[in-house]
């Protein structure tokens, strides 16, 4: 192994062997430990220090990576105190998730660092975000997000790497190419003979180096971000590695040739580093004990300190307050003058005033720039705001709602439309696993708005109209709001991109164009979580939200029967409060909605109301839904699917229980 020193003092390089050798103490402790049962779990990182160690020293302390289970080296290069680290390790209140994750799934502003969730190449997009944030803040700064050879097969990971070199972003897409994803060797995983021949792919600059050289991991990091800072751009950058021991210690290594093992322990990064600098006559035995035994005794300290921690005492009302990042609506009155304005027109003034009031605050989506939009909501946005904040993307759902995380992290209100919400699935892993866990896992808010042009009635067939919000009803973290007029939908909208929450956003396209009302000019906001009362009554209650207010309001006035209509507004969380009121002023509910019977959002109300109201019902909770088909095309079969042409009928049978 050939090191170059280049420029750097002994100094300098005895200070890079500190770095790169903590890492490894800490290791060889921790499997100590394992072994003793004294901790649970471990995903070693032996044989790639360097390549953890080296990136971290070259960027700027106030750069953001994105590292994985083994770059326990960012961590420490980033001098996290080792109390801190080994307390999020054990699940001590003290550690960075106060006991709600292991290992390295956190992430710390203080230290610039955004952690791993276990779903591999989720981080990529979010790296795309943080840089998109630099070059809007004209920063001058690189981001560095970690894969292994395995996660390259995420969609993510091409998502990603699209969209950077789409946006000219300055990330480093480093891969660990250690050979193995868990027990699956390279030649069962990808056809290519090396990462950086997908570089030309994606248009962008991509090397090979020699991970386990520390000297030419730090130098070639050093040279490729200080280009970037200058000329923006990403940069694909293969790092060749081993790890030494199983993917994680209960897996073993049993699948690994004995031969490669062989190999590369004469490519061990910390011995080849030591070696090089006692042929350069900067370390010798003495100072090499000196710096173990002081990194050591340190390290020691700091177990004895965390074992002695108590454990956690759970704190319900602790952990449900969690789950929300803390925020105070502020309800902002209308004021001036109203016109008639669709939903369409009330959601698209609302956006624009809101991209008015929040100057850090980005649009993204397909289409939203010069095209307006498929629904023409942001037309002209780019005129007034630019293609900066108004930015066209790939069809990358999963990656830009990643992306649309990272510019949260940075301050920024992201705001994400959805073409349509079925493509949504696409994105569905970081919407219920990165957006709606973040503050939860580590008091991270995620600010983040997704609009979700939703439901049938278009003749848009199975892919282009289904009623998606109970797929996230049952998600914490994450707010629902579906409103059915235009004056709730531009109120609503205001307030949700105020919500320092993740908010995901319903509008109905067969509303959009077919109902108008009178809306304030100004901008205004209502309060998330509050369902209103569209009819008073005597005779039941109808809960229902989006279209089905507009069919209750047709069927109650048909069929002449005096109900309560509650629209909910808010799917999640919804106004219990309300609906309680009125289930017990009338004593009979039916809960009705456009979504599919099975597993829907009425099935939990109808459950609440039964369990909460029981003793003031004079009828069973009855549900009106569509049929528990996908939606079909033909207008006859999309009229016999959904909840509206049953509706009559069970407003009757409730009438006259």
């Amino acid at each position: 192994m050939n090191f170059n020193r280049k420029h750097l003092s002994n100094q300098e390089l005895l200070d890079i062997y500190k770095r790169l050798l903590y890492p490894r103490i800490i290791e060889d402790k921790m499997l100590i430990l394992l072994r003793q049962g004294k901790v649970g779990k471990w995903f070693s990182g032996i044989g790639q220090e360097a390549i953890s160690v080296g990136a971290t020293l070259a960027l700027h302390n106030d750069e953001y990576i994105m590292p994985l289970h083994r770059n326990l080296g960012v961590f420490t290069t980033r001098q996290i105190p080792f109390r801190k680290l080994f307390a999020q390790w054990q699940g001590k209140k003290s550690g960075f998730t106060k006991g709600r994750d292991r290992s390295f799934h956190f992430g710390t502003n203080d230290y610039h660092i955004v952690g791993m969730i276990s779903h591999l190449g989720a981080m990529l997009g979010v790296a795309n975000g943080i840089s998109t944030a630099h070059l809007l803040n004209n920063e001058g700064k690189v981001s560095l997000v970690f894969s292994g050879d395995g996660g390259t097969s995420e969609g993510d990971f091409h998502e990603a790497m699209n969209v950077a070199a789409v946006w000219s972003l300055p990330v480093i897409f480093l891969i660990e190419n250690n050979g193995y994803g868990l027990s699956t060797p390279s030649n069962e995983q990808f056809k290519c003979k090396q990462f950086i021949d997908k570089g030309i792919g994606y248009g962008m600059e991509a090397y090979q180096i020699d991970g386990n050289n520390i000297l030419e991991v730090f130098h070639k990091v050093t040279e490729l971000s200080e280009s970037m800072r200058k000329a923006p751009r990403p940069v694909l950058l293969e790092c060749m590695t081993f790890r030494m021991r199983g993917h994680e210690e209960a897996s073993g290594t049993k699948y690994v040739p004995q031969e490669l093992f062989d190999l590369w322990a004469k490519k061990d990064p910390i011995a080849n580093y030591e070696a090089y600098l006692y042929a350069e006559n900067i370390l010798n035995e003495e100072l090499k004990q000196s710096i173990y035994d002081e990194l050591k005794m340190g390290m020691d300290e700091d177990l004895a300190a965390v074992f002695e921690e108590p454990e956690i005492i759970a704190d319900t009302q602790e952990e449900l307050n969690d789950v929300y990042a803390p925020y105070t609506h502020e309800t902002i009155e209308p004021s001036g003058n109203s016109s008639s304005k669709r939903l369409v027109d009330a959601i698209s003034d609302g956006l624009k005033q809101s991209l008015e009031r929040h100057p850090k605050s980005v649009l993204m989506g397909q289409d939203v720039a010069e095209y307006g939009g498929v629904f023409k909501i942001s037309d002209n946005f780019y005129k007034w705001f630019g293609k900066g904040r108004i930015r066209n993307t790939p069809i990358t759902e999963s990656s830009i709602v990643g992306a649309a995380y990272g510019l949260s992290i940075m301050g920024y209100k992201a705001i994400v439309e959805m073409q349509f919400s079925d493509f949504v699935t696409c994105g569905f892993n970081q919407i219920v696993n990165n957006l709606a866990k973040s503050h939860y896992r580590w008091a991270q808010a995620s600010d983040v708005v997704v609009r979700m042009p939703t439901g049938a009635g278009v003749g848009a067939g199975p892919f282009h109209s289904q009623s998606t919000e109970a797929w996230f009803f049952h998600v914490p973290g994450l707010k629902l709001v579906y409103p059915s007029n235009p004056f709730d939908a531009k109120g609503l909208l205001c307030a949700a991109i105020n919500d320092p929450n993740p908010v995901l956003f319903f509008e109905h396209k067969a509303l959009y164009r077919s109902i108008e009302g009178e809306v304030p000019d100004d901008y205004y906001t209502l309060e998330i979580g509050k369902a209103g009362l569209v009819q008073e009554g005597q005779s039941m209650s109808i809960i229902t939200y989006g279209w089905g207010v507009h069919w209750a309001i047709e069927a109650c006035k048909a069929l002449q029967i005096d109900a309560d209509i509650v629209d909910l507004k808010t799917l999640l969380p919804w106004d219990k409060e309300c609906v309680a009121a009125s289930v017990k002023k009338t004593g009979k509910a039916l809960v009705l909605h456009e979504d599919t019977l099975i597993g829907g959002i009425g099935a939990e109300i109808a459950a609440w109301i039964s369990e909460h109201c029981f003793t003031q019902l004079d009828a069973p909770v009855k549900r009106v839904a569509s049929l528990d088909t996908p939606v079909p095309l033909a207008k006859d079969l999309e009229d016999n699917f959904l909840a509206k042409k049953h509706l009559h009928a069970a407003l009757l049978e409730l009438q006259n229980f």
